[in-house]
């Protein structure tokens, strides 16, 4: 199965070498393209077999399965230029969340699938979102799901949490890097530990935290009730969380779902004029 990516940035960029790094693609059956080719080049450097086409088109033209890898905004530009080109056997992908599989149904003669990838992906773990099109045939979605068996754990979902599980699955990694940082600056300001210590630390004891819930041993909260010793230090840390972290992320859901709605208003207009 030839595959074809339009746009080359960060998640571009991840899905393509997690897909050849996890023996999930080969490179020589990988088409790609981006509007700075310089960055497309850079990726054939790491995987020489790897094709770099000259714009969009000759992508569609070499691929059965299509990522658009762009912003949401110049999705609808994009696929006003090339969809003559775009044929009942394709399977076009986008992987941003505000666009649904219906628009782009209504909008190009192929089967089409959005697919929400995370970082974590580049690790060969973490959640990929799935939503398919209704006219995306069974044989692309096996393959589809195989290939993302690969690199992820991949879980369809329903276009009305796409915004929040995308929130968790994506925009999760950002959230909880910026609160462990926080954490280790904390730690070197209160205390006289390095910050290369603190990082050491911290970053050991996310990878055993990740781990231990592999194992289903504990539950996030049957886990809080084994460190937690009554009367003990964890439970007066656990007090001061529970006093200043309050309706914290309720306001982070309220933020970015207040931005995705303006990013749906907009990509609506696209669609709809």
């Amino acid at each position: 199965m030839n595959i074809g990516f339009i746009g080359t940035g960060n998640m571009g960029r991840i899905l393509i070498e997690s897909f050849i790094e996890s023996n999930a693609a080969n490179p020589s059956d990988i088409t790609i393209t981006n509007r700075t080719r310089a960055k497309a080049e850079s990726l054939q450097k790491s995987y020489p077999s790897l094709h770099v086409a000259s714009d969009a088109s000759e992508v569609i033209h070499k691929s059965n399965i299509i990522f658009l890898c762009v912003k949401p905004l110049d999705i609808h530009p994009l696929l006003e230029k090339v969809r003559p080109l775009l044929k009942p056997h394709h399977c076009l992908i986008s992987i941003t969340s505000p666009i649904s599989v219906k628009q782009l149904e209504e909008l190009v003669d192929c089967q089409v699938a959005r697919i929400i990838p995370s970082i974590t992906n580049r690790a060969f773990s973490g959640v990929s979102l799935v939503t398919y099109g209704e006219s995306c045939k069974q044989h692309y979605r096996l393959f589809l799901d195989h290939l993302l068996s690969k690199i992820s754990t991949p879980l369809s979902i329903e276009n009305n949490i796409t915004r929040v599980s995308s929130d968790i699955v994506s925009c999760g990694p950002a959230f909880f890097s910026y609160l462990l940082q926080r954490f280790i600056d904390s730690a070197v300001e209160e205390t006289e530990i390095t910050k290369d210590q603190a990082t050491k630390m911290i970053s050991e004891m996310v990878v055993g935290f990740g781990k231990l819930l592999e194992t289903n041993l504990y539950t996030l909260p049957t886990l809080q009730e084994k460190v937690c010793v009554k009367g003990g230090v964890t439970g007066e840390g656990i007090k001061v969380l529970e006093e200043h972290v309050g309706k914290m992320f309720n306001k982070v859901f309220q933020q970015t779902h207040a931005k995705y709605d303006e990013d749906l208003e907009k990509v609506g207009y696209q669609f709809n004029k």
